[in-house]
């Protein structure tokens, strides 16, 4: 007989999720991301003799996968973060308005609103303890140099704008010499 005031209490380990293309036996292509445990590999998920996977297409709801529905599994690269590197250095292509994702003749509340958003998405504090490869680390660190460095090059001409407009008339002008 079970106790009705025990309670069992799962610990679950942190989960990464594996961002993936599928193709399942009915031809279907479905991408999204695969969720396992941290530490462990995507390698040694498939091994497991584990006959579910814990897939979630993109806009749809978790779901557990048979491991024999699957035909290929293609796992989405991170992009690297040295090429991230050379195109902040590289000021010719930089473009302030498309890193905000904002147009060019967009309003300055559009543009702060834009920063503030992409910077919660790729502050590195809001991911300090989850347990992720370091090429995504490097990611999000390189995407967050980029959004702030867009940011003060939009910020920079709309401040000296303020100022000028804030520039108070003189009181007293005196005559000129003759």
């Amino acid at each position: 007989m079970f106790e009705r005031n025990k309670v069992d209490t799962v610990t679950q380990a942190p989960q990464l999720a594996i961002p993936a293309e599928v193709t399942f036996d009915d031809g279907e292509i479905r991408r999204g991301k695969f969720f396992i445990a941290s530490g462990r590999t995507f390698a040694d998920i498939l091994n497991a003799p584990h006959p579910f996977l814990e897939f979630e297409a993109y806009g749809e709801d978790r779901r557990f996968v048979s491991k024999a529905s699957l035909r290929d599994v293609r796992l989405v690269a991170v992009p690297s973060s040295s090429n991230l590197r050379n195109r902040v250095r590289d000021g010719d292509d930089f473009n302030p308005h498309q890193v905000l994702g904002v147009e060019v003749n967009s309003d300055w509340s559009d543009v702060r609103a834009a920063y503030f958003a992409l910077s919660k998405v790729y502050h590195p504090d809001r991911y300090a303890n989850a347990d992720l490869p370091p090429e995504v680390r490097d990611y999000l660190a390189i995407m967050s140099r980029r959004v702030n460095l867009a940011y003060a090059a939009l910020e920079k001409p709309h401040l000296v704008v303020k100022a000028v407009a804030q520039r108070p008339e003189p009181v007293y002008q005196s005559r000129p010499r003759n």
